[in-house]
């Protein structure tokens, strides 16, 4: 007679704790809360509730992961304000950025990020600021064209800049390695108020606004851009993005109009998966394609609230009800 551990290949265990990561059909009894439980995939992204940031805000920028998430920078006010999550709330780091900034982008991860570009009330601005975790330090080599309104990727020293608005609607790309900015070559599109993913050999720009507000999606191989022709379904800007290159997500923006539609990107089409649970432009975004934070925007006002998106094929617990 087949058994369970000859079927799965894993034995039921007693455990005081649920498994970090769970293999789909495992079966174990949590000891603590006294219930049996069962490891399943996620048939279908969606959207759930996280933390609040502490300071409600719009035109942000991200860097990280969902558990291990930083924000800088906003308005209103315009703000260097940064924060720092952790999977379920948001702390005020006390380094804020030097040069507080509204529209910029950013890089990296939580303990190596990189802020660049963005609007500070008065001009379109090229600073570049590295934060360690703790505290941001201006780079006196900023961008070689000042803008707002642009995209970023990449790492905080191997990063991509890109589109945004200087006195027009810009197409430049620059990449960072490190210590310097470097021209490359244009996006085919120029266009503000767009996003991006991915790293600086293999970036991802979409959305925006060109004028009129548009869908399309441009792939970067490290030296130059290439139009994809699958544009995205839902043609908007300032929206929330997260993921790389084949495997991007976009969520929110602007229709004109708040938006919560989200969509997958494969490396060549665009798919429209479940929508965020509040509609909302001007929002920030960071993670993966499979586990990404959407946070802040505006819905009539600066909001504060945070969606963390689990795509489908996540890992997840259930609980056995036994009578």
């Amino acid at each position: 007679m087949a058994t369970y551990k000859g079927i799965q290949g894993f034995t039921i265990q007693n455990l005081s704790a649920d498994p970090s990561n769970p293999i789909e059909g495992q079966v174990w009894y949590n000891s603590t809360s006294n219930v049996w439980k069962v490891g399943e995939l996620t048939t279908a992204g969606a959207w759930a509730s996280g933390g609040d940031l502490n300071t409600a805000r719009v035109q942000l920028a991200g860097a990280g992961t969902q558990t291990a998430g930083l924000v800088f920078g906003g308005t209103p006010p315009t703000t260097g304000a940064t924060e720092e999550y952790n999977g379920s709330t948001w702390t005020t780091s006390p380094g804020s950025l030097n040069t507080a900034r509204r529209a910029l982008a950013g890089a990296g991860i939580q303990t190596a990020a990189l802020a660049f570009g963005g609007y500070d009330d008065t001009a379109n601005l090229g600073a570049t600021e590295e934060y360690n975790g703790s505290t941001w330090t201006s780079n006196p080599t900023g961008l070689n064209t000042a803008r707002t309104g642009l995209a970023g990727c990449g790492t905080q020293t191997a990063g991509l800049a890109f589109g945004g608005y200087t006195t027009t609607f810009s197409g430049a790309t620059e990449e960072y390695d490190g210590s310097t900015w470097t021209n490359s070559n244009n996006l085919i599109t120029a266009r503000t108020e767009l996003a991006g993913a991915g790293i600086q050999t293999a970036g991802l720009a979409f959305g925006g606004n060109t004028p009129p507000v548009t869908g399309a999606t441009e792939e970067y191989d490290g030296t130059s851009w290439a139009t994809n022709p699958g544009s995205m379904n839902t043609a908007r800007r300032e929206m929330g993005a997260a993921g790389i290159q084949t495997a991007a997500l976009a969520f929110g923006g602007n229709l004109p109009g708040s938006s919560a539609a989200t969509e997958e990107y494969d490396g060549s089409t665009w798919t429209s998966t479940t929508s965020m649970a509040t509609a909302r432009k001007i929002l920030g975004g960071l993670g993966t394609q499979s586990s990404a934070l959407g946070m802040g925007g505006e819905t009539t006002v600066a909001v504060a609230t945070t969606e963390e998106w689990t795509g489908a094929g996540s890992p997840t617990t259930k609980t056995i009800t036994v009578s």
